[in-house]
């Protein structure tokens, strides 16, 4: 139910672990072991009684950019240097992958025009800096900058 919201914070950085479907005492037990606060719509989740040492972030929007906001709020943002560090899929920290090694997996304009490449260990998944990730950055300043100002998420009505 919050798959968006953990791509946006994967994006900023945050070490995001999600799954669609996952038992409630899985989930606790997982975040406890891993030292992880637990971010969810299910009220009833939190008011069972699962001792002191998890914390819960009951997410109270349903649209991301809200979301994102209510969690940057409540735990901080993370360093700019985190920002689009982390696999969107997987959640794995990024290595670097020289761009003679990028040069097979990457569509030829791409590996002309691109000096950086970033690869995910797990999925083997490349990542650059394009227009996309321009599109990204600002999509995300336009969300956080809204929380500083007030304002509603786009298309949101009062």
């Amino acid at each position: 139910m919050l798959g968006k919201l953990a791509k946006w914070l994967r994006v900023l950085g945050f070490d995001v672990m999600y799954e669609r479907r996952i038992e409630d005492q899985v989930l606790v037990r997982r975040a406890k072991d891993e030292g992880r606060d637990i971010l969810t719509r299910d009220r009833r989740l939190v008011q069972r009684r699962w001792g002191n040492s998890i914390r819960f972030i009951v997410i109270e929007d349903d649209h991301w950019p809200d979301q994102v906001r209510q969690v940057v709020r409540e735990l901080g943002r993370p360093p700019r240097k985190n920002v689009l560090s982390r696999c969107l899929r997987c959640n794995d920290p990024l290595n670097p992958l020289r761009r003679k090694e990028a040069a097979a997996q990457v569509p030829l304009y791409v590996h002309r025009t691109q000096k950086r490449f970033f690869q995910c260990p797990r999925c083997r998944r490349i990542y650059w800096q394009g227009t996309h990730q321009k599109r990204i950055l600002n999509r995300l300043k336009t969300v956080l900058a809204q929380d500083q100002s007030g304002q509603r998420a786009l298309g949101k009505s009062p």
